[in-house]
């Protein structure tokens, strides 16, 4: 993609997470694969709560990390929230099916995508989450064509 939309924002704490993250539900659409960077306790589940809530989901988030994938089922659309944090082996990815789950009309949200790379489809938005004494930095750039149209949007409104 040339010229990629990229964009930073420093969030506050927890509760700015999960307001960024609701904002952000209502650019996403079916098809889309965002992959969440950043160590430990950087706020990627965080993140993904919040765009869950955005989408009108009002249960209980968790990371995914010992079933490596939780799926939700939404009004508008099917989320799925993979967590690769535990995968030592490749091939476990490829015995599992993951493969099988993106595409067509569902949200895709990779935890630790860098576990999984050569085995993951195209990247649409990729978020980089950093942690700075008690905030966090956000950087997402477009990766692909639909993701830059998705932040397009954020840019139209002037969230970007």
């Amino acid at each position: 993609m040339s010229n990629p939309v990229t964009h930073t924002w420093i969030l506050q704490n927890e509760e700015a997470t999960l307001s960024w993250g609701r904002r952000f539900s209502d650019f996403l659409y079916p098809g889309l694969v965002v992959t969440l960077e950043g160590e430990l306790g950087a706020g990627k589940t965080t993140l993904t709560r919040g765009v869950l809530q955005g989408l009108g989901y009002l249960g209980r988030v968790k990371s995914p990390t010992y079933p490596i994938l939780e799926t939700y089922s939404l009004s508008r659309l099917y989320f799925y929230h993979f967590d690769f944090y535990r995968i030592y082996d490749k091939n476990e990815l490829e015995d599992s099916g993951f493969r099988e789950n993106f595409g067509g009309s569902v949200v895709c949200f990779v935890e630790w995508p860098e576990k999984a790379q050569g085995w993951l489809p195209s990247v649409d938005i990729g978020i980089k989450i950093k942690i700075l004494a008690d905030k966090r930095e956000f950087t997402v750039v477009a990766l692909s064509e639909a993701g830059g149209l998705c932040l397009e949007k954020w840019q139209k409104l002037g969230w970007l």
